[in-house]
C-alpha cells in the first residue's frame, strides 16, 4: 500500500503570495511604461499620471512602488544590465592572469548587447539623449556620476596591473588613461545611437581598444590592428556587417530579475 502525505498550505499564505506576484507584475508595468514613454517623449516631458495611464494603473500605485520619477528612472535603469562591469571589476581585481583582455572582452559584450538587444538600446538612448538633469532629478545624475566615477577607477587599477604585469612605464598617468579609455567607449556608444547606420560598433570599438593600448605601450600579440576601408585599404570580411545585423529583431527577456545598472558606468559623462 502507497502512502501518500498531503500538505495543506493555509489560506492565508496562498492570499500573501498572490498579492506579492500582483504587487511585482503591477511594479514591471509601470517600468514597461516610464521606458517607451520616456523614450518616445523624454523623461521631463512625461509626467507620472501619464505612466500611471500607461500601465493601466492608478497614480497611488507609483507612489507605492517609487519616491517620485527620480526613483522610477532609476528602477528603469536597474532593469538593464552589460557585462562590462563584471569584467571590469574582475580586471581591476587581478583574479585574472591579463586584465587586458578581460577588459576587451567586457567591453565588446556590452557593445554587442547595445547593438542586439532592443531594452538595452532604449535605455542607453533614454540615459544619453532623453533625460536632462533638472533638480527634480538630481538623484539621477548623482547615481551617474558615481557610477561613472567607480568605472573610471576600476579602469585604472586594471591599467596599473597590467603595465605592472608587463613591467611597463605608462606614458601618462594611469588616472588620465582610465579616464581616456572611459571617454573613448561612452562616445563610441554615443555617437552609434546617434547614427546605427553609420559604422559596425563593436567591430569599431575593439580596433580602436587595441589601438589606445597600443598607443600606451602595450605590446600585445594577436591583436586586429588591420587597416578599415575608411582608412583606404580593404575591410576584413567581418568589419561591415549589414544594418539587419546591428539591428536584429526584438527580443524580449522573460523575466525582470534585480540587477545592478552599469549603464551609468560607460554612458557619456559630463566632463
Amino acid at each position: 500500500m502507497t502512502s501518500r502525505f498531503v500538505v495543506r498550505i493555509p489560506p492565508g499564505d496562498i492570499v500573501v503570495r498572490r498579492t506579492k506576484e500582483e504587487a511585482l507584475a503591477t511594479r514591471h508595468r509601470l517600468l514597461d511604461a516610464a521606458e517607451v514613454l520616456f523614450h518616445a517623449q523624454g523623461v521631463s516631458q512625461t509626467t507620472l499620471q501619464e505612466i500611471a495611464q500607461q500601465a493601466g494603473a492608478t497614480r497611488g500605485a507609483i507612489y507605492w512602488h517609487f519616491k517620485d520619477k527620480a526613483d522610477l528612472f532609476n528602477a528603469m535603469m536597474e532593469r538593464v544590465t552589460l557585462p562590462m562591469e563584471d569584467g571590469v571589476r574582475v580586471a581591476a581585481s587581478g583574479a585574472q592572469d591579463d586584465p587586458l583582455a578581460v577588459l576587451e572582452q567586457g567591453m565588446l559584450a556590452a557593445l554587442r548587447l547595445v547593438t542586439t538587444d532592443p531594452q538595452v538600446r532604449r535605455v542607453f538612448e533614454i540615459a544619453s539623449h532623453k533625460v536632462e538633469y533638472t533638480q527634480e532629478m538630481a538623484s539621477v545624475q548623482e547615481r551617474h556620476l558615481a557610477g561613472r566615477g567607480a568605472c573610471i577607477e576600476d579602469f585604472e587599477k586594471a591599467l596599473r596591473l597590467a603595465a605592472q604585469r608587463s613591467r611597463l612605464r605608462l606614458p601618462i598617468p594611469a588616472a588620465t588613461a582610465a579616464q581616456g579609455l572611459h571617454a573613448l567607449i561612452a562616445g563610441l556608444i554615443q555617437d552609434w545611437l546617434l547614427d546605427p547606420a553609420g559604422f559596425a560598433l563593436v567591430q569599431a570599438g575593439r580596433r580602436v581598444f587595441h589601438v589606445y593600448l597600443r598607443g600606451l605601450g602595450f605590446d600585445r600579440a594577436g591583436e586586429d590592428l588591420a587597416p578599415c576601408a575608411a582608412c583606404g585599404a580593404a575591410a576584413p570580411p567581418d568589419a561591415a556587417p549589414s544594418r539587419s545585423a546591428i539591428m536584429p529583431g526584438s527580443r524580449r527577456r522573460a523575466a525582470h530579475p534585480s540587477r545592478r545598472i552599469s549603464t551609468d558606468r560607460i554612458r557619456p559623462s559630463e566632463g
